[in-house]
Protein backbone atom coordinates (compact mmCIF):
# COMPACT_ATOMS: atom_id res chain seq x y z
CA UNK A 1 0.00 0.00 0.00
CA UNK A 2 1.67 3.21 -1.13
CA UNK A 3 1.91 5.30 2.01
CA UNK A 4 1.24 9.20 2.84
CA UNK A 5 3.68 11.73 2.05
CA UNK A 6 4.61 14.11 5.07
CA UNK A 7 6.26 16.99 5.94
CA UNK A 8 7.02 18.29 9.31
CA UNK A 9 8.21 22.22 9.21
CA UNK A 10 10.12 22.78 12.45
CA UNK A 11 12.72 20.05 13.75
CA UNK A 12 12.26 20.88 17.39
CA UNK A 13 11.61 19.70 20.53
CA UNK A 14 7.40 18.79 19.44
CA UNK A 15 8.67 17.78 16.45
CA UNK A 16 11.37 14.77 17.77
CA UNK A 17 9.59 13.88 20.35
CA UNK A 18 5.53 13.88 19.04
CA UNK A 19 5.46 13.99 15.72
CA UNK A 20 8.09 12.43 14.05
CA UNK A 21 8.02 9.10 16.40
CA UNK A 22 4.44 9.17 15.56
CA UNK A 23 4.41 9.48 11.42
CA UNK A 24 7.33 7.42 11.65
CA UNK A 25 5.77 4.11 13.63
CA UNK A 26 1.98 5.13 12.07
CA UNK A 27 1.52 2.35 8.90
CA UNK A 28 0.01 5.01 6.88
CA UNK A 29 2.50 7.47 6.30
CA UNK A 30 6.01 8.57 6.15
CA UNK A 31 8.00 11.42 6.38
CA UNK A 32 9.37 13.17 3.01
CA UNK A 33 10.22 15.91 4.10
CA UNK A 34 12.24 17.08 7.37
CA UNK A 35 11.78 21.24 6.96
CA UNK A 36 14.18 23.61 9.62
CA UNK A 37 15.80 26.90 8.67
CA UNK A 38 18.80 24.94 11.09
CA UNK A 39 20.52 22.80 8.11
CA UNK A 40 21.39 20.41 10.80
CA UNK A 41 18.49 20.27 12.85
CA UNK A 42 16.77 19.23 9.58
CA UNK A 43 19.25 16.58 9.01
CA UNK A 44 19.52 14.91 12.31
CA UNK A 45 15.35 14.86 12.22
CA UNK A 46 15.77 13.04 8.52
CA UNK A 47 18.28 10.35 9.98
CA UNK A 48 16.20 9.92 12.87
CA UNK A 49 12.74 9.17 11.53
CA UNK A 50 14.07 8.06 7.63
CA UNK A 51 12.84 11.34 5.80
CA UNK A 52 13.86 11.25 2.29
CA UNK A 53 14.72 14.74 1.91
CA UNK A 54 16.08 17.50 4.90
CA UNK A 55 15.73 21.35 3.42
CA UNK A 56 15.76 24.32 4.71
CA UNK A 57 13.01 26.35 2.81
CA UNK A 58 9.17 24.92 3.57
CA UNK A 59 7.70 26.40 0.03
CA UNK A 60 9.59 23.65 -1.93
CA UNK A 61 8.18 20.96 0.15
CA UNK A 62 3.96 22.02 -0.13
CA UNK A 63 5.08 22.76 -3.67
CA UNK A 64 5.37 19.00 -3.79
CA UNK A 65 2.40 17.06 -5.23
CA UNK A 66 2.98 14.11 -3.65
CA UNK A 67 3.02 15.40 0.01
CA UNK A 68 -0.39 15.86 1.70
CA UNK A 69 0.12 16.24 5.64
CA UNK A 70 2.19 18.85 6.79
CA UNK A 71 3.17 19.45 10.56
CA UNK A 72 3.53 22.96 11.71
CA UNK A 73 5.83 23.28 14.61
CA UNK A 74 7.20 26.52 14.54
CA UNK A 75 7.22 29.16 17.03
CA UNK A 76 3.97 30.72 17.41
CA UNK A 77 4.51 33.38 15.12
CA UNK A 78 4.70 31.91 12.11
CA UNK A 79 1.87 29.09 13.11
CA UNK A 80 -0.75 31.05 11.19
CA UNK A 81 1.61 32.14 7.81
CA UNK A 82 3.31 28.81 7.42
CA UNK A 83 0.00 26.98 8.01
CA UNK A 84 -2.29 29.32 5.62
CA UNK A 85 0.51 28.76 3.10
CA UNK A 86 0.21 25.11 3.17
CA UNK A 87 -3.54 25.25 3.14
CA UNK A 88 -3.59 27.60 0.29
CA UNK A 89 -1.05 24.75 -1.47
CA UNK A 90 -3.84 21.86 -0.96
CA UNK A 91 -2.13 20.40 1.81
CA UNK A 92 -4.15 19.23 5.08
CA UNK A 93 -2.19 20.70 8.38
CA UNK A 94 -1.35 20.07 12.03
CA UNK A 95 -0.42 22.97 13.75
CA UNK A 96 0.54 23.16 17.04
CA UNK A 97 -0.71 24.91 20.12
CA UNK A 98 -1.35 27.54 20.02
CA UNK A 99 -3.46 27.84 17.09
CA UNK A 100 -1.90 30.89 16.38
CA UNK A 101 -1.26 34.42 18.23
CA UNK A 102 -4.12 36.15 18.67
CA UNK A 103 -8.11 34.79 17.63
CA UNK A 104 -7.71 37.03 14.44
CA UNK A 105 -4.96 34.85 13.18
CA UNK A 106 -6.41 31.85 13.99
CA UNK A 107 -9.90 33.05 12.30
CA UNK A 108 -7.61 33.77 9.58
CA UNK A 109 -6.02 29.86 9.56
CA UNK A 110 -9.94 28.54 9.38
CA UNK A 111 -10.67 30.52 6.09
CA UNK A 112 -8.34 29.45 4.60
CA UNK A 113 -8.52 25.82 5.80
CA UNK A 114 -12.68 26.10 5.04
CA UNK A 115 -12.11 28.36 1.53
CA UNK A 116 -9.32 25.24 0.60
CA UNK A 117 -11.87 22.08 1.27
CA UNK A 118 -8.56 21.09 3.60
CA UNK A 119 -8.43 19.75 6.87
CA UNK A 120 -6.72 22.01 9.64
CA UNK A 121 -6.41 20.29 13.43
CA UNK A 122 -4.43 22.06 15.59
CA UNK A 123 -2.24 20.33 18.33
CA UNK A 124 -4.67 20.09 21.28
CA UNK A 125 -3.07 16.51 22.45
CA UNK A 126 -5.02 16.20 25.89
CA UNK A 127 -8.27 15.84 24.02
CA UNK A 128 -6.81 12.25 23.04
CA UNK A 129 -5.39 11.85 26.85
CA UNK A 130 -6.86 8.99 28.04
CA UNK A 131 -8.18 9.73 31.05
CA UNK A 132 -9.47 13.43 30.10
CA UNK A 133 -11.41 11.64 27.73
CA UNK A 134 -12.66 9.08 30.68
CA UNK A 135 -13.64 12.46 32.81
CA UNK A 136 -15.29 14.08 29.72
CA UNK A 137 -17.62 10.90 29.38
CA UNK A 138 -18.29 11.04 33.39
CA UNK A 139 -19.60 14.83 32.85
CA UNK A 140 -21.50 14.44 29.54
CA UNK A 141 -22.98 11.26 31.56
CA UNK A 142 -24.74 13.44 33.90
CA UNK A 143 -22.19 11.36 36.83
CA UNK A 144 -21.35 15.07 38.41
CA UNK A 145 -25.29 16.12 38.51
CA UNK A 146 -24.86 19.67 37.96
CA UNK A 147 -21.80 21.15 37.28
CA UNK A 148 -21.18 24.94 38.65
CA UNK A 149 -17.95 25.33 38.95
CA UNK A 150 -13.77 24.40 37.03
CA UNK A 151 -10.44 25.11 38.70
CA UNK A 152 -7.48 25.26 36.93
CA UNK A 153 -3.88 25.32 38.35
CA UNK A 154 -0.79 25.14 36.56
CA UNK A 155 1.75 26.89 38.33
CA UNK A 156 5.51 26.16 39.01
CA UNK A 157 8.53 27.44 41.21
CA UNK A 158 11.03 30.11 39.30
CA UNK A 159 10.59 27.81 36.15
CA UNK A 160 10.82 30.48 33.09
CA UNK A 161 11.78 29.07 29.84
CA UNK A 162 14.10 30.56 27.98
CA UNK A 163 14.44 33.93 29.26
CA UNK A 164 15.31 36.36 27.03
CA UNK A 165 14.20 33.98 23.77
CA UNK A 166 11.09 33.89 21.56
CA UNK A 167 8.69 32.41 24.49
CA UNK A 168 9.26 35.53 26.53
CA UNK A 169 9.15 38.23 23.29
CA UNK A 170 5.29 38.89 22.89
CA UNK A 171 5.48 39.95 19.12
CA UNK A 172 7.31 36.01 18.59
CA UNK A 173 5.11 34.26 21.35
CA UNK A 174 1.70 36.27 21.44
CA UNK A 175 1.59 36.14 25.54
CA UNK A 176 3.57 33.79 28.15
CA UNK A 177 2.39 31.41 30.44
CA UNK A 178 -1.09 31.97 29.44
CA UNK A 179 -0.65 31.16 25.77
CA UNK A 180 1.94 28.35 26.36
CA UNK A 181 0.51 26.31 29.48
CA UNK A 182 -3.10 27.63 29.85
CA UNK A 183 -4.15 27.15 26.41
CA UNK A 184 -3.98 23.39 27.01
CA UNK A 185 -6.01 23.66 30.38
CA UNK A 186 -8.82 26.21 28.64
CA UNK A 187 -8.52 23.59 25.79
CA UNK A 188 -9.20 20.49 27.87
CA UNK A 189 -11.98 22.41 30.47
CA UNK A 190 -13.77 23.55 27.00
CA UNK A 191 -13.62 19.80 25.42
CA UNK A 192 -14.89 17.88 28.54
CA UNK A 193 -17.88 20.31 29.36
CA UNK A 194 -19.26 20.90 25.93
CA UNK A 195 -17.83 24.43 24.41
CA UNK A 196 -20.98 26.33 26.48
CA UNK A 197 -21.33 30.02 25.31
CA UNK A 198 -18.86 32.23 26.95
CA UNK A 199 -20.16 35.48 28.41
CA UNK A 200 -17.62 37.17 30.27
CA UNK A 201 -14.27 37.66 31.67
CA UNK A 202 -12.44 39.28 34.66
CA UNK A 203 -8.65 38.61 34.50
CA UNK A 204 -5.41 39.94 35.54
CA UNK A 205 -1.71 39.11 34.28
CA UNK A 206 1.66 39.76 36.19
CA UNK A 207 5.27 40.15 34.68
CA UNK A 208 7.01 40.28 37.69
CA UNK A 209 9.04 37.67 38.03
CA UNK A 210 12.11 38.97 36.15
CA UNK A 211 11.69 42.05 35.48
CA UNK A 212 15.59 42.45 36.06
CA UNK A 213 16.51 39.36 34.22
CA UNK A 214 20.07 39.14 35.37
CA UNK A 215 18.48 38.90 38.93
CA UNK A 216 16.16 36.30 37.81
CA UNK A 217 16.97 32.96 39.81
CA UNK A 218 15.96 29.89 38.54
CA UNK A 219 15.21 26.03 39.85
CA UNK A 220 14.81 25.15 36.07
CA UNK A 221 14.87 26.72 32.59
CA UNK A 222 13.83 24.75 29.35
CA UNK A 223 14.13 26.15 26.00
CA UNK A 224 17.39 27.74 27.72
CA UNK A 225 19.87 29.06 28.81
CA UNK A 226 19.36 32.94 29.03
CA UNK A 227 19.64 35.48 27.19
CA UNK A 228 20.17 38.52 29.15
CA UNK A 229 20.20 40.77 25.95
CA UNK A 230 16.58 39.66 24.70
CA UNK A 231 13.83 40.33 26.29
CA UNK A 232 10.70 39.38 28.80
CA UNK A 233 7.60 41.17 27.99
CA UNK A 234 5.06 38.67 28.36
CA UNK A 235 3.34 37.69 31.84
CA UNK A 236 4.98 35.02 33.97
CA UNK A 237 1.48 34.89 36.32
CA UNK A 238 -2.14 34.44 35.40
CA UNK A 239 -5.45 34.77 37.20
CA UNK A 240 -9.02 34.93 36.32
CA UNK A 241 -12.60 34.11 36.45
CA UNK A 242 -14.94 33.12 33.39
CA UNK A 243 -18.71 33.27 32.99
CA UNK A 244 -19.83 30.26 30.74
CA UNK A 245 -24.04 29.79 30.16
CA UNK A 246 -22.95 26.48 32.36
CA UNK A 247 -19.83 26.38 35.18
CA UNK A 248 -17.96 29.10 36.39
CA UNK A 249 -14.15 28.60 35.91
CA UNK A 250 -11.47 30.05 37.56
CA UNK A 251 -7.63 29.67 37.19
CA UNK A 252 -4.07 30.45 38.49
CA UNK A 253 -1.43 29.81 35.86
CA UNK A 254 2.49 30.40 36.70
CA UNK A 255 5.84 29.96 34.91
CA UNK A 256 7.79 31.28 38.17
CA UNK A 257 6.30 31.99 41.47
CA UNK A 258 7.96 32.08 44.85
CA UNK A 259 6.00 29.42 46.19
CA UNK A 260 8.66 26.45 46.13
CA UNK A 261 5.75 24.14 44.78
CA UNK A 262 3.87 22.50 41.42
CA UNK A 263 -0.01 22.52 41.20
CA UNK A 264 -0.98 21.47 37.83
CA UNK A 265 -4.67 20.40 38.04
CA UNK A 266 -8.33 20.83 37.30
CA UNK A 267 -11.21 20.04 39.84
CA UNK A 268 -14.61 20.16 38.67
CA UNK A 269 -17.33 20.34 41.05
CA UNK A 270 -20.54 19.38 40.56
CA UNK A 271 -23.56 18.78 43.35
CA UNK A 272 -23.25 14.76 43.09
CA UNK A 273 -20.06 14.40 42.76
CA UNK A 274 -16.22 16.04 42.13
CA UNK A 275 -13.35 15.18 40.15
CA UNK A 276 -9.54 16.15 40.66
CA UNK A 277 -7.87 15.50 37.08
CA UNK A 278 -4.03 15.41 38.04
CA UNK A 279 -2.83 17.24 34.48
CA UNK A 280 -0.96 14.78 32.73
CA UNK A 281 -2.49 11.83 34.63
CA UNK A 282 -4.61 10.30 36.75
CA UNK A 283 -8.63 11.20 38.56
CA UNK A 284 -9.82 11.21 41.31
CA UNK A 285 -13.56 11.15 41.77
CA UNK A 286 -15.20 12.24 45.02
CA UNK A 287 -19.46 10.77 45.45
CA UNK A 288 -22.10 9.89 48.42
CA UNK A 289 -24.31 7.24 47.83
CA UNK A 290 -26.57 5.91 50.91
CA UNK A 291 -25.20 8.08 53.09
CA UNK A 292 -21.51 7.36 52.33
CA UNK A 293 -19.05 8.92 50.68
CA UNK A 294 -16.96 7.47 47.99
CA UNK A 295 -13.40 8.31 47.02
CA UNK A 296 -12.44 6.19 44.14
CA UNK A 297 -8.95 6.34 41.88
CA UNK A 298 -9.38 4.68 38.76
CA UNK A 299 -7.06 2.10 37.27
CA UNK A 300 -6.83 2.12 33.45
CA UNK A 301 -4.82 1.35 30.46
CA UNK A 302 -2.93 5.10 29.33
CA UNK A 303 -3.29 5.49 25.63
CA UNK A 304 -0.41 7.11 23.46
CA UNK A 305 -2.24 10.77 22.95
CA UNK A 306 0.33 11.88 20.95
CA UNK A 307 -0.12 8.56 17.92
CA UNK A 308 -3.47 8.65 18.59
CA UNK A 309 -3.37 12.75 17.95
CA UNK A 310 -1.34 12.06 14.77
CA UNK A 311 -3.24 9.06 13.44
CA UNK A 312 -6.66 11.33 14.22
CA UNK A 313 -5.16 13.85 12.08
CA UNK A 314 -4.57 11.27 9.08
CA UNK A 315 -7.33 9.61 9.34
CA UNK A 316 -9.35 12.97 9.19
CA UNK A 317 -7.34 13.80 6.37
CA UNK A 318 -8.01 10.45 4.67
CA UNK A 319 -11.87 10.99 5.49
CA UNK A 320 -12.47 14.45 4.86
CA UNK A 321 -14.15 14.61 8.45
CA UNK A 322 -13.37 17.49 10.73
CA UNK A 323 -12.50 15.55 14.12
CA UNK A 324 -12.35 16.72 17.98
CA UNK A 325 -9.16 18.67 17.23
CA UNK A 326 -10.12 20.62 13.86
CA UNK A 327 -9.43 24.56 14.37
CA UNK A 328 -13.79 24.48 14.36
CA UNK A 329 -13.56 22.99 17.56
CA UNK A 330 -10.79 24.80 19.20
CA UNK A 331 -10.53 28.08 17.70
CA UNK A 332 -12.76 29.35 21.27
CA UNK A 333 -9.63 28.90 23.22
CA UNK A 334 -7.84 31.61 21.13
CA UNK A 335 -11.09 33.69 21.33
CA UNK A 336 -11.31 32.86 25.32
CA UNK A 337 -7.33 33.76 25.53
CA UNK A 338 -8.02 37.34 23.83
CA UNK A 339 -10.14 37.91 25.98
CA UNK A 340 -8.56 37.36 29.35
CA UNK A 341 -5.56 39.77 27.87
CA UNK A 342 -7.93 42.46 27.28
CA UNK A 343 -9.25 42.08 30.89
CA UNK A 344 -6.22 42.21 31.93
CA UNK A 345 -4.92 45.20 29.89
CA UNK A 346 -8.37 46.99 30.46
CA UNK A 347 -8.51 46.41 34.33
CA UNK A 348 -12.28 45.41 33.99
CA UNK A 349 -14.23 42.73 33.03
CA UNK A 350 -14.66 42.02 29.64
CA UNK A 351 -18.05 40.70 27.93
CA UNK A 352 -17.52 38.21 24.92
Amino acid sequence: MKKIKVAVIGNGAIANGAHGPAYHSNPLTEIKYAVDIIPERAQAFKEKFDAEYAITDYKEAIADPEVELVSVCVPNYLHAPISIDCLNAGKHVLCEKPAAMNYQEAAAMKKAADDNNRILNIGVVNRYHTAVNKVKDLIQGGELGKLYHIYCSFRAYRSIPGLGGPFTTKSLAGGGVLIDWGVHYLDLIMYCIGSPELKAVSAAAYSEMAKNMEEYVYTGMWAGPPDYSGTFDVEDFVTGMIRTEGPTITLNGAWAQNINESATFIEFLGDKAGIKLNYGGNFTIWTSKDGVLYETTPTFTMADMYYDEIDAFVKSAQEGRKERANIDNVIASSLLMDKIYESSEKGREVQL
